[in-house]
């Protein structure tokens, strides 16, 4: 969410009311007013509207501690973002060109021209082509695709290279749901050279600040596929069942 700040409890020190801020609520933002806590709150990062604002904090922040605090990438590394112009996907790679990455990307043909003004330096169409076509190539991958095996991706990172699972898989298995490669992969790295890790992702006032600098530098840009005003969040939620956005869907007052 994002918006103006109407009130504050008696024990809030670091927001007051008009204040503008942005982050994530208690029990939901399809609202006219929503309650949040203070450490779930940053400053609206300036330049940007209400709805831009709105479109960064959960896949933001998701997107920043896989790339950053999970993969660890570093300047001169190369990174392949599965998703790569989806709400997380597209936060990452421009994170992972900020932390100084080559960055691939992975979409559809359709997508290719967003994913590459995001900063991916090379695009690969799902549609014609598997993220294993150059070997064992990239120090990191960041799935958030959810749709290919743990095999496949080990395929395309490097011998000591970092796969970072965010959100679950399309495949259900019959105890772990489409939970199954999350609860598999940390299992896995204990007996391969590579780190197999699931992002668990949380909500912290220090990552809204991050994702404000990068964006007031210029490195981040939020993706908006659509906005919807309020009276039409159905069909909002239907957009991301029944389709892949490119960016964020947003709704607004």
């Amino acid at each position: 969410m994002a918006g103006v700040v109407a009130a504050v409890g008696a024990r809030v020190t670091r927001f007051q009311p008009g204040q503008e801020v942005y982050g994530t609520c208690e029990s939901g933002s399809y609202a006219e007013y929503a309650s949040a806590r203070q450490s779930r709150l940053a400053p609206k990062p300036a330049g940007l509207t209400f709805e831009q604002a709105a479109a960064i904090p959960v896949s933001g922040m998701t997107a920043l501690q896989a790339v950053r605090d999970v993969a660890q990438v570093r300047p001169g590394q190369r990174a392949l973002v599965i998703g790569a112009s989806g709400g997380v996907g597209s936060f990452a790679v421009q994170i992972a060109k900020a932390y100084g990455a080559s960055v691939t990307g992975v979409c559809s043909a359709a997508r290719a021209g967003l994913v590459r003004s995001l900063g991916a330096d090379d695009v690969v169409d799902y549609a014609r082509e598997e993220i294993d076509r150059d070997g064992a190539r990239y120090d990191v991958v960041v799935d958030t695709a959810g749709n290919r095996p743990l095999s496949l991706l080990r395929r395309a990172l490097t011998p000591r290279g970092t796969l970072v699972i965010v959100g679950g898989g399309h495949t259900a298995y019959r105890f772990t749901g489409g939970m199954g490669r999350t609860f598999r992969a940390p299992l896995l790295s204990m007996f391969v050279g590579q780190r197999l890790r699931p992002v668990v992702s949380r909500e912290r006032a220090e990552h809204l600040e991050e994702l404000a600098r990068f964006v007031e530098s210029g490195a981040v840009t939020p993706v908006i596929d659509r906005a919807y005003p309020l009276s039409e969040a159905p069909d909002a939620i239907r957009r991301l069942i029944e389709g892949h956005p490119a960016g964020k869907v947003v709704v607004t007052l």
